[in-house]
Protein backbone atom coordinates (compact mmCIF):
# COMPACT_ATOMS: atom_id res chain seq x y z
CA UNK A 1 0.00 0.00 0.00
CA UNK A 2 1.02 3.78 -0.33
CA UNK A 3 1.91 5.70 2.10
CA UNK A 4 -0.17 8.43 3.51
CA UNK A 5 -0.17 11.20 0.93
CA UNK A 6 -0.14 15.16 2.25
CA UNK A 7 0.39 18.53 0.01
CA UNK A 8 0.26 16.64 -3.01
CA UNK A 9 3.47 13.85 -2.57
CA UNK A 10 4.98 11.56 -0.04
CA UNK A 11 8.14 9.61 -0.81
CA UNK A 12 8.67 5.65 -0.69
CA UNK A 13 12.19 4.14 0.23
CA UNK A 14 13.20 1.63 -2.30
CA UNK A 15 15.75 -1.14 -1.38
CA UNK A 16 18.37 1.22 -1.85
CA UNK A 17 16.81 3.79 0.65
CA UNK A 18 16.15 6.35 -1.98
CA UNK A 19 12.87 8.18 -1.75
CA UNK A 20 10.81 7.87 -4.89
CA UNK A 21 8.10 10.88 -5.14
CA UNK A 22 4.38 9.49 -4.80
CA UNK A 23 1.59 12.09 -6.41
CA UNK A 24 -1.74 11.53 -5.15
CA UNK A 25 -4.00 13.67 -8.10
CA UNK A 26 -6.70 13.44 -4.89
CA UNK A 27 -4.49 15.30 -2.36
CA UNK A 28 -4.90 18.80 -2.86
CA UNK A 29 -5.47 21.69 -5.21
CA UNK A 30 -3.61 21.98 -8.51
CA UNK A 31 -1.06 24.52 -7.01
CA UNK A 32 0.12 21.89 -4.72
CA UNK A 33 0.09 18.98 -7.24
CA UNK A 34 2.10 21.51 -9.89
CA UNK A 35 4.56 22.46 -7.06
CA UNK A 36 5.29 18.08 -5.78
CA UNK A 37 5.30 17.90 -9.86
CA UNK A 38 8.00 19.79 -10.73
CA UNK A 39 9.89 18.74 -7.34
CA UNK A 40 9.25 15.05 -9.37
CA UNK A 41 10.24 15.85 -12.93
CA UNK A 42 13.67 17.94 -12.45
CA UNK A 43 14.95 15.31 -9.33
CA UNK A 44 14.19 11.45 -10.33
CA UNK A 45 11.64 11.53 -13.42
CA UNK A 46 9.62 9.10 -11.77
CA UNK A 47 7.08 8.74 -9.53
CA UNK A 48 3.94 6.56 -8.20
CA UNK A 49 1.04 7.90 -9.36
CA UNK A 50 -2.17 7.57 -7.01
CA UNK A 51 -5.99 8.68 -6.80
CA UNK A 52 -5.76 8.54 -10.52
CA UNK A 53 -9.30 6.74 -10.41
CA UNK A 54 -8.38 3.42 -12.57
CA UNK A 55 -10.52 1.10 -10.82
CA UNK A 56 -8.66 -2.08 -8.81
CA UNK A 57 -11.06 -4.25 -10.94
CA UNK A 58 -10.19 -3.19 -14.10
CA UNK A 59 -6.40 -3.58 -13.14
CA UNK A 60 -7.31 -7.03 -12.37
CA UNK A 61 -9.12 -8.28 -15.17
CA UNK A 62 -6.24 -6.84 -17.87
CA UNK A 63 -3.81 -8.10 -16.30
CA UNK A 64 -5.69 -11.76 -15.66
CA UNK A 65 -6.57 -11.34 -19.79
CA UNK A 66 -3.14 -10.66 -20.64
CA UNK A 67 -1.47 -13.80 -19.02
CA UNK A 68 -4.10 -15.88 -21.00
CA UNK A 69 -3.04 -13.94 -24.29
CA UNK A 70 0.76 -14.63 -23.76
CA UNK A 71 -0.19 -18.29 -22.96
CA UNK A 72 -1.45 -18.46 -26.50
CA UNK A 73 -0.23 -21.37 -28.83
CA UNK A 74 3.16 -20.13 -30.50
CA UNK A 75 1.69 -20.47 -33.65
CA UNK A 76 -1.49 -18.18 -32.73
CA UNK A 77 1.14 -15.62 -31.51
CA UNK A 78 3.23 -15.62 -35.04
CA UNK A 79 -0.19 -14.87 -37.02
CA UNK A 80 -0.53 -11.54 -34.75
CA UNK A 81 3.27 -10.40 -35.52
CA UNK A 82 3.58 -7.03 -35.55
CA UNK A 83 2.70 -5.27 -38.86
CA UNK A 84 4.10 -1.77 -40.76
CA UNK A 85 2.29 0.33 -37.94
CA UNK A 86 4.35 -1.88 -35.29
CA UNK A 87 0.60 -3.31 -33.78
CA UNK A 88 0.90 -7.17 -32.46
CA UNK A 89 3.15 -9.31 -31.51
CA UNK A 90 7.16 -8.71 -30.73
CA UNK A 91 8.61 -12.43 -29.86
CA UNK A 92 11.34 -12.73 -26.96
CA UNK A 93 14.34 -11.16 -27.45
CA UNK A 94 13.40 -9.19 -30.65
CA UNK A 95 13.93 -5.64 -28.65
CA UNK A 96 17.03 -4.68 -27.53
CA UNK A 97 16.82 -1.61 -25.53
CA UNK A 98 20.55 -1.24 -24.84
CA UNK A 99 22.51 -2.35 -28.11
CA UNK A 100 25.83 -1.21 -26.70
CA UNK A 101 25.96 -3.53 -24.16
CA UNK A 102 23.37 -6.31 -24.63
CA UNK A 103 24.62 -9.27 -25.76
CA UNK A 104 21.22 -10.61 -26.71
CA UNK A 105 17.56 -8.91 -26.80
CA UNK A 106 15.63 -8.77 -23.95
CA UNK A 107 14.00 -11.76 -22.50
CA UNK A 108 10.63 -10.40 -22.84
CA UNK A 109 7.65 -11.09 -25.40
CA UNK A 110 5.33 -8.04 -25.65
CA UNK A 111 1.93 -7.01 -28.06
CA UNK A 112 1.47 -3.29 -29.26
CA UNK A 113 -2.01 -1.70 -29.37
CA UNK A 114 -3.04 1.69 -29.70
CA UNK A 115 -6.21 4.15 -30.76
CA UNK A 116 -8.15 2.08 -33.10
CA UNK A 117 -7.95 3.60 -36.72
CA UNK A 118 -9.91 1.96 -39.20
CA UNK A 119 -7.79 1.50 -42.69
CA UNK A 120 -9.89 4.16 -44.20
CA UNK A 121 -9.75 7.26 -42.25
CA UNK A 122 -7.15 9.61 -43.32
CA UNK A 123 -5.72 9.00 -40.51
CA UNK A 124 -4.12 5.89 -41.15
CA UNK A 125 -2.14 7.14 -44.04
CA UNK A 126 0.35 7.98 -41.35
CA UNK A 127 2.78 5.72 -40.30
CA UNK A 128 2.09 3.76 -36.68
CA UNK A 129 -1.56 4.36 -36.99
CA UNK A 130 -4.01 2.35 -38.12
CA UNK A 131 -6.01 -0.91 -36.98
CA UNK A 132 -4.49 -3.34 -34.04
CA UNK A 133 -4.28 -6.77 -34.35
CA UNK A 134 -6.40 -8.18 -31.88
CA UNK A 135 -6.71 -12.11 -30.56
CA UNK A 136 -9.15 -14.04 -32.01
CA UNK A 137 -11.81 -14.38 -28.71
CA UNK A 138 -14.22 -16.71 -30.90
CA UNK A 139 -11.14 -19.39 -30.76
CA UNK A 140 -9.98 -18.73 -27.98
CA UNK A 141 -13.13 -18.37 -25.86
CA UNK A 142 -10.48 -17.34 -22.54
CA UNK A 143 -10.04 -15.01 -23.81
CA UNK A 144 -13.78 -13.19 -24.42
CA UNK A 145 -13.78 -9.65 -23.41
CA UNK A 146 -10.10 -8.96 -24.36
CA UNK A 147 -10.29 -6.55 -27.05
CA UNK A 148 -13.58 -4.71 -24.96
CA UNK A 149 -11.51 -4.73 -21.58
CA UNK A 150 -8.17 -3.58 -23.56
CA UNK A 151 -10.25 -0.70 -25.32
CA UNK A 152 -11.44 0.52 -21.74
CA UNK A 153 -8.31 0.57 -19.79
CA UNK A 154 -7.03 2.33 -23.16
CA UNK A 155 -9.52 5.19 -22.66
CA UNK A 156 -8.88 5.44 -19.07
CA UNK A 157 -4.50 5.58 -19.42
CA UNK A 158 -5.82 8.45 -21.80
CA UNK A 159 -7.95 10.11 -19.14
CA UNK A 160 -5.39 10.23 -16.84
CA UNK A 161 -2.72 10.97 -19.54
CA UNK A 162 -4.89 14.64 -20.07
CA UNK A 163 -4.88 14.98 -16.47
CA UNK A 164 -1.52 14.74 -16.03
CA UNK A 165 -0.93 17.53 -18.98
CA UNK A 166 -2.58 20.10 -17.24
CA UNK A 167 -0.56 19.64 -13.76
CA UNK A 168 2.42 19.62 -15.94
CA UNK A 169 1.39 22.34 -18.28
CA UNK A 170 1.12 24.33 -14.41
CA UNK A 171 3.89 23.31 -13.37
CA UNK A 172 6.07 25.01 -15.85
CA UNK A 173 4.02 28.15 -15.33
CA UNK A 174 1.73 27.84 -18.51
CA UNK A 175 -2.13 27.74 -18.65
CA UNK A 176 -3.31 24.27 -17.78
CA UNK A 177 -4.61 23.81 -21.27
CA UNK A 178 -1.30 24.65 -22.79
CA UNK A 179 -0.41 20.85 -24.37
CA UNK A 180 -3.84 20.00 -25.41
CA UNK A 181 -3.31 21.06 -29.11
CA UNK A 182 -0.72 18.51 -29.61
CA UNK A 183 -2.80 15.99 -27.98
CA UNK A 184 -5.74 16.57 -29.98
CA UNK A 185 -5.05 12.79 -32.15
CA UNK A 186 -2.47 11.42 -29.44
CA UNK A 187 -0.21 8.34 -30.37
CA UNK A 188 -0.98 6.25 -27.23
CA UNK A 189 0.05 2.42 -27.42
CA UNK A 190 -0.47 -0.04 -25.01
CA UNK A 191 2.11 -2.66 -24.36
CA UNK A 192 1.73 -6.11 -22.49
CA UNK A 193 4.76 -7.11 -21.39
CA UNK A 194 5.75 -10.99 -20.60
CA UNK A 195 9.01 -11.30 -19.50
CA UNK A 196 11.12 -15.13 -18.81
CA UNK A 197 11.86 -16.85 -15.63
CA UNK A 198 15.34 -16.15 -16.70
CA UNK A 199 17.68 -14.26 -14.01
CA UNK A 200 19.40 -11.16 -15.47
CA UNK A 201 22.95 -10.84 -15.72
CA UNK A 202 23.88 -7.39 -16.17
CA UNK A 203 27.30 -7.95 -16.35
CA UNK A 204 27.25 -10.34 -19.30
CA UNK A 205 24.93 -8.30 -20.91
CA UNK A 206 21.83 -10.38 -20.22
CA UNK A 207 18.45 -8.16 -19.00
CA UNK A 208 14.72 -8.06 -19.06
CA UNK A 209 15.23 -4.65 -20.63
CA UNK A 210 18.11 -3.09 -21.20
CA UNK A 211 18.71 0.21 -20.07
CA UNK A 212 16.71 2.84 -21.76
CA UNK A 213 14.86 6.43 -21.80
CA UNK A 214 11.26 6.18 -23.22
CA UNK A 215 10.96 7.72 -25.99
CA UNK A 216 7.80 9.96 -25.97
CA UNK A 217 5.70 12.25 -23.00
CA UNK A 218 4.63 10.31 -20.28
CA UNK A 219 4.59 6.65 -19.55
CA UNK A 220 2.01 4.94 -17.16
CA UNK A 221 3.49 1.61 -15.72
CA UNK A 222 1.52 -0.84 -14.13
CA UNK A 223 3.16 -4.05 -13.06
CA UNK A 224 2.45 -7.02 -10.92
CA UNK A 225 4.18 -8.17 -7.42
CA UNK A 226 7.44 -9.49 -8.91
CA UNK A 227 10.30 -6.46 -8.45
CA UNK A 228 12.85 -5.75 -11.19
CA UNK A 229 12.59 -1.96 -12.05
CA UNK A 230 15.84 -0.16 -11.65
CA UNK A 231 16.34 3.74 -12.48
CA UNK A 232 19.55 4.56 -12.82
CA UNK A 233 20.68 8.22 -10.84
CA UNK A 234 22.90 11.23 -11.49
CA UNK A 235 25.30 9.30 -9.35
CA UNK A 236 25.59 6.19 -11.24
CA UNK A 237 23.79 4.14 -9.24
CA UNK A 238 21.14 1.47 -10.34
CA UNK A 239 18.03 1.94 -7.38
CA UNK A 240 15.06 -0.49 -7.20
CA UNK A 241 11.58 0.94 -7.95
CA UNK A 242 9.50 -1.63 -6.05
CA UNK A 243 6.23 -2.97 -7.48
CA UNK A 244 2.99 -0.82 -5.56
CA UNK A 245 -0.34 -2.42 -6.27
CA UNK A 246 -2.81 0.04 -7.26
CA UNK A 247 -0.48 2.77 -8.19
CA UNK A 248 1.07 3.93 -12.07
CA UNK A 249 4.58 3.83 -11.85
CA UNK A 250 4.99 6.83 -13.80
CA UNK A 251 8.07 8.18 -16.09
CA UNK A 252 9.16 11.13 -17.98
CA UNK A 253 10.31 10.24 -21.91
CA UNK A 254 12.60 12.38 -24.13
CA UNK A 255 10.31 14.59 -25.85
CA UNK A 256 8.90 15.95 -22.46
CA UNK A 257 12.75 16.65 -22.05
CA UNK A 258 13.19 18.31 -25.16
CA UNK A 259 10.13 20.62 -24.85
CA UNK A 260 11.67 21.50 -21.37
CA UNK A 261 15.40 22.05 -22.64
CA UNK A 262 16.73 19.54 -20.08
CA UNK A 263 14.79 20.83 -17.33
CA UNK A 264 12.63 17.99 -16.71
CA UNK A 265 14.39 14.64 -16.86
CA UNK A 266 13.59 11.30 -18.72
CA UNK A 267 15.42 9.00 -16.82
CA UNK A 268 17.31 6.06 -17.88
CA UNK A 269 15.95 2.74 -16.28
CA UNK A 270 15.94 -0.89 -16.96
CA UNK A 271 14.46 -4.51 -15.77
CA UNK A 272 16.63 -7.05 -14.29
CA UNK A 273 14.98 -10.21 -13.26
CA UNK A 274 16.62 -11.11 -9.85
CA UNK A 275 14.05 -13.54 -8.54
CA UNK A 276 13.85 -16.00 -11.19
CA UNK A 277 10.15 -15.55 -11.64
CA UNK A 278 7.92 -14.79 -14.86
CA UNK A 279 7.28 -10.96 -14.90
CA UNK A 280 3.90 -9.13 -16.37
CA UNK A 281 3.82 -5.40 -16.53
CA UNK A 282 1.83 -2.77 -19.11
CA UNK A 283 3.32 0.21 -19.43
CA UNK A 284 1.16 2.67 -21.54
CA UNK A 285 2.95 5.30 -23.80
CA UNK A 286 0.76 8.94 -24.27
CA UNK A 287 2.51 10.89 -26.78
CA UNK A 288 1.88 13.79 -28.64
CA UNK A 289 0.00 13.96 -32.58
CA UNK A 290 2.24 12.39 -35.27
CA UNK A 291 2.64 15.92 -36.82
CA UNK A 292 3.01 17.91 -33.72
CA UNK A 293 6.37 20.40 -33.05
CA UNK A 294 8.35 19.63 -30.48
CA UNK A 295 10.78 22.74 -29.64
CA UNK A 296 11.97 24.35 -26.50
CA UNK A 297 9.53 25.95 -24.72
CA UNK A 298 9.64 29.39 -24.30
CA UNK A 299 9.86 29.08 -20.41
CA UNK A 300 12.76 26.58 -20.22
CA UNK A 301 15.30 29.05 -22.70
CA UNK A 302 16.34 32.38 -22.84
CA UNK A 303 19.97 34.24 -23.44
CA UNK A 304 21.70 32.25 -20.50
CA UNK A 305 19.87 28.64 -21.66
CA UNK A 306 20.12 28.41 -24.93
CA UNK A 307 17.92 25.12 -26.87
CA UNK A 308 19.81 21.84 -25.90
CA UNK A 309 18.30 20.26 -28.79
CA UNK A 310 17.06 20.45 -32.72
CA UNK A 311 13.57 21.14 -33.45
CA UNK A 312 11.47 17.43 -34.82
CA UNK A 313 8.01 16.08 -35.05
CA UNK A 314 6.42 13.74 -32.53
CA UNK A 315 6.39 11.32 -35.39
CA UNK A 316 9.83 11.49 -36.60
CA UNK A 317 11.29 10.92 -32.92
CA UNK A 318 9.38 7.98 -32.18
CA UNK A 319 10.02 6.57 -35.84
CA UNK A 320 13.83 7.25 -35.04
CA UNK A 321 13.28 5.21 -32.04
CA UNK A 322 11.77 1.76 -33.24
CA UNK A 323 14.82 1.26 -35.74
CA UNK A 324 17.39 1.39 -33.40
CA UNK A 325 16.18 -1.37 -30.82
CA UNK A 326 13.19 -3.09 -33.03
CA UNK A 327 14.78 -6.47 -35.10
CA UNK A 328 11.42 -6.49 -36.71
CA UNK A 329 10.89 -2.51 -37.27
CA UNK A 330 13.24 -1.15 -40.01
Amino acid sequence: PLPKVHSGMTHMATASCMPVPVINLRSGPDSALAKAMREACTQSGFFYLAGHGVSQELQDRVFMLNRVLFALPLEVKRGLLADENNRGWTPFREETLDPQTQREGDTKEGFYFGREVPRDHPEAALPLHGPNQWPDEVSFPSLSGYRATMEEYLAACIGVGHRLLHVLALSLGLEAAYFEPYFTQPMVFLRPLHYEPVVSVPQDGLLGAGAHSDYGMITLLLTDHVPGLQIHTEAGVWLDVPPSPGAFIVNLGDMLERWTNGKYKSTMHRVVNVTGQERYSIPCFFEPNFTAQVECLTCCCGPDSPPKFASTTAGQHILAKYAQTHSGYK
